[in-house]
């Protein structure tokens, strides 16, 4: 067996299923691990990737919280036999570079997408370019997304943005309650990509730039960029990975038309 490091929220569900874990497999220091094991929801998940992925080990995660999309479904009588057998997905994250009004420069990553939104009352004013080519010269709403392909069935979903396959070495674009143009659906890009966001009217418009949870305010332009120096390990039951869960979205997603 493998030498693991579990990190747990404060979640009750949470300690109830590291507490049973613990009794079947002994945790080891964070140092000499082989696996860390988060156990909570896709958020705690998220916080703890981005803080401990330079470490270059895998993650295990189980679900506590609702859904769990990045997580392991528990099963107390099939965890020894689960982390025998497992599929490996590797993931890289975008990152968002950010200068705001004040001319500073903010850096974050993430997995999930890269949300730009208005911060007022007044819809968003955006322009949205790819490389020298203008995607959009002028887009007014309450926002847009650009999505990875694990993204795709969160947030990006939600706005009826396009699923993508983990493989299809693509990036989704996708608005946000767009009012002009009202029909504009988005663009699927190529994650080579590199996509520049300007802010047409940022004393009139002000808009915000999150990257999954980190907020910067008052953005002005934005670079997002597939990075490939970064590499997410994650380690799913055998046939459960993320990969598997993505194919089901889609045939929801198909059946509900």
């Amino acid at each position: 067996m493998k030498k693991i490091f579990v990190i747990s929220d404060k979640n009750k569900n949470s300690e109830t299923i590291r507490s049973k874990l613990e009794k079947k497999i002994k945790s080891s220091s964070l140092k000499k691990s082989e696996i860390i094991i988060v156990i909570g929801g896709d958020g705690f998940m998220l916080k703890n990737l981005k803080k401990l992925y330079k470490l270059n080990k895998p993650f295990y995660g189980i679900n506590s919280g609702d859904y769990g999309f990045l997580m392991n479904k528990f099963n107390d009588k099939k965890i020894l036999k689960n982390f025998s057998k497992t599929d490996l997905i590797k993931i890289s994250p975008l990152q968002m570079i950010v200068k705001n009004k004040l001319g500073k420069i903010k850096k974050s990553i993430a997995i999930n997408e890269v949300s730009i939104l208005r911060q007022s009352k007044q819809a968003a004013s955006i322009s949205i370019k790819n490389g020298t080519r203008f995607v959009i010269k002028k887009l007014r709403g309450d926002g847009l997304l650009v999505s990875t392909p694990a993204g795709s069935t969160a947030y990006n979903l939600s706005v009826h943005g396009p699923i993508l396959n983990l493989n299809s070495n693509k990036l989704a674009i996708s608005p946000v309650s767009p009012f002009r143009p009202r029909r504009w659906k988005g663009k699927i890009i190529s994650n080579k990509s590199n996509i520049l966001i300007k802010n047409l009217n940022p004393k009139k418009r002000p808009i915000s730039a999150v990257a999954d949870n980190v907020e910067v305010r008052n953005a002005v332009k934005i670079k997002v960029l597939e990075t490939k120096k970064i590499v997410f390990k994650l380690l799913y039951n055998k046939n459960k990975s993320i990969e598997n869960k993505i194919k089901i979205e889609q045939l929801r997603k198909e059946v509900a038309r």
